[in-house]
């Protein structure tokens, strides 16, 4: 269980500052770039779990470049290498202080929303007559502002987002129309791996020459939502609850637990043995979103690796 990497603290050339995200921790160097690290850390309901999960990391990073590699003909990203498992360098941006989330079916937050009595998210009617996991009849954006740390990110409309100022009208436009495209192709790798893109969220930001970019993660367990595409329509037609691919399992048992990351709720004592069960889950993900086998990096030394990995791209 120590092999994990849930906190960094490195000293790299050029480097200028650290911002410390729920599972991120990013790095601004010299030459306007910067350097992702993708922890151990477990993120849910916003709240950091105490315990890192093995390779989590690694998959997350592994599969967001993997997808920005495969939508970069779509929409410019702010990718610029891969030098280790854990890490992504990119190019410096400004980002937008919404994330644009995108569901094509009704679940997770949509449905418990639904299921409270709401027929409107984010400015957007949610038809009647909806069970948890039907299709939209086309995919709906609900966009969510980006909490400082330690707030629940909040759902917020487009016409707000407008009129507060978060994003010019102008721009708005452009993250619309990439937020659709990048979910159709998502649609679209994940049917050919037997499996359907549920939601899933973009973070945008602009780069010193003002062009819109793709930043942060894509497609990945953490930020999407996936089901099997084999027996859906029997599971839906049958009332019952959809295989997943997504951290929804961690949410649940979290929720059997008694948390919700709300108020004065502890965080469940997670064993070692349910720590394994989550990472082999994990690894189970990105071998059905990726199609590629896993193959685990040396975590013997996961910080010593990261340090000489960087220092051989930067050098």
């Amino acid at each position: 269980m120590n092999h994990t990497i849930t906190d960094t603290n490195f000293n790299f050339p050029g480097q200028k500052s650290i911002y410390k995200g729920k599972v991120r921790e990013v790095y601004t160097l010299d030459n306007d770039l910067l350097l992702m690290i993708a922890t151990d850390r477990l993120s849910a309901f916003d709240v950091v779990m105490p315990k890192g999960i093995p390779y989590k990391g690694q998959i997350l990073n592994q599969i967001a470049t993997k997808m920005m590699k495969d939508t970069e003909d779509l929409v410019p990203n702010w990718l610029v290498a891969t030098p280790d498992p854990n890490v992504a360098i990119g190019q410096a941006c400004e980002p937008f202080k919404v994330e644009m989330v995108i569901r094509g079916y009704m679940s997770g937050h949509a449905s418990r929303e639904y299921k409270a009595g709401k027929r409107m998210l984010c400015g957007v009617p949610m038809p009647d007559g909806m069970k948890e996991n039907d299709a939209f009849p086309e995919p709906i954006i609900t966009p969510a502002t980006k909490a400082e740390k330690g707030d629940h990110d909040e759902d917020i409309s487009r016409e707000e987002i407008l009129s507060r100022g978060i994003v010019s009208e102008e721009d708005y436009v452009v993250l619309e129309d990439y937020t659709r495209k990048l979910f159709q192709r998502g649609t679209e790798i994940a049917a050919k791996r037997g499996l359907i893109l549920v939601d899933t969220k973009y973070e945008f930001g602009k780069n010193k020459n003002g062009e819109i970019v793709l930043i942060d993660e894509i497609h990945t367990p953490d930020s999407s939502r996936y089901f099997y595409a084999d027996g859906y329509e029997e599971r839906q037609e049958k009332g019952e609850a959809q295989k997943q691919l997504s951290k929804e399992f961690v949410r649940q048992w979290l929720i059997s637990n008694g948390f919700q990351g709300l108020e004065g709720q502890q965080v469940p004592f997670m064993s070692d043995e349910y720590i394994e069960t989550v990472s082999d889950r994990y690894i189970e993900l990105y071998e059905n979103i990726t199609g590629d086998t896993f193959v685990k990096a040396d975590v013997s030394n996961i910080e010593e690796r990261i340090q000489e990995n960087v220092l051989g791209y930067l050098s």
